[in-house]
């Protein structure tokens, strides 16, 4: 799960950055229409909603925007129909890549994916090419300075964790699905603040990239995120802490 803490590390600053241009506000607002078209737009009864939402509100987003955004999902008003889409492929070095879209123009999402990999020296593959080289878990992340590391890994591991990671910043807690709301409500209700809380692809083998290789990749993964359908980037690379904090200056 190396690379994939590493990179989360990467897509946290970028997050932070993508929301004072309002990228992450557009991506949150998808997500939010969506699951509440899938599930209802009662964040009560619809986890995944209730989880998109608090994301949402730890991202300072506004209350205003995100009630618009669950009332177009559930048609009290107008809005865009969003196909969920999943894309395969290879990045530079064999790195497997997954990318999931939220779209209104299937054929146009599909094209500019394909161009993105095409342009940075990947390639677009089949359904099933590398998603067997992931699993899906849940994953919550809470900073360091709001609990102990003690406390917080056994409370997270009463509640049915599977795995968990303490990073530069920040500690990692990683769930089954089934068990990932039972977690998350648990610290919820310990009045532990989560900064992130996801179900997400993490990579069972990675592949180890030099650090010749590395400014590549990275630059396909970088233009995937910037694309205005793309919600999700997974990628199995393991590139060295000191490569990547260089490439980040």
């Amino acid at each position: 799960m190396s690379g994939h803490s590493k990179w989360h590390s990467i897509r946290h600053k970028k997050g932070a950055a993508d929301a004072k241009r309002g990228k992450l506000f557009s991506r949150l607002s998808k997500e939010i229409s969506v699951c509440a078209r899938d599930g209802g737009g009662d964040i009560k009864v619809n986890n995944r909603l209730r989880t998109v939402v608090q994301a949402a509100r730890t991202a300072n987003m506004p209350a205003d925007n995100i009630e618009r955004a669950i009332k177009k999902g559930t048609g009290e008003l107008p809005g865009v129909t969003y196909e969920e889409l999943l894309y395969e492929g290879y990045g530079p070095v064999g790195v497997a890549v997954m990318v999931r879209v939220l779209t209104d123009n299937k054929n146009r999402a599909a094209a500019e994916i394909r161009h993105i990999f095409d342009k940075r020296g990947g390639n677009l593959a089949g359904p099933g090419a590398v998603a067997w080289m992931f699993e899906q878990k849940g994953l919550i992340t809470v900073d360091k300075e709001k609990i102990a590391e003690e406390s917080l890994f056994n409370l997270a591991l009463e509640a049915g964790a599977e795995d968990f990671k303490s990073e530069a910043d920040v500690f990692e807690i990683y769930a089954g699905v089934a068990e990932f709301e039972e977690v998350k409500t648990a610290l919820e209700d310990a009045g532990i603040e989560c900064s992130e809380a996801e179900i997400t692809q993490i990579p069972t083998t990675e592949v180890k990239v030099e650090e010749a290789d590395a400014g590549k990749v990275l630059a396909l993964i970088n233009a995937l995120e910037d694309h205005e359908d793309v919600q999700n980037v997974y990628a199995n690379f393991d590139i060295p802490d000191e490569v990547l904090e260089a490439l980040e200056d």
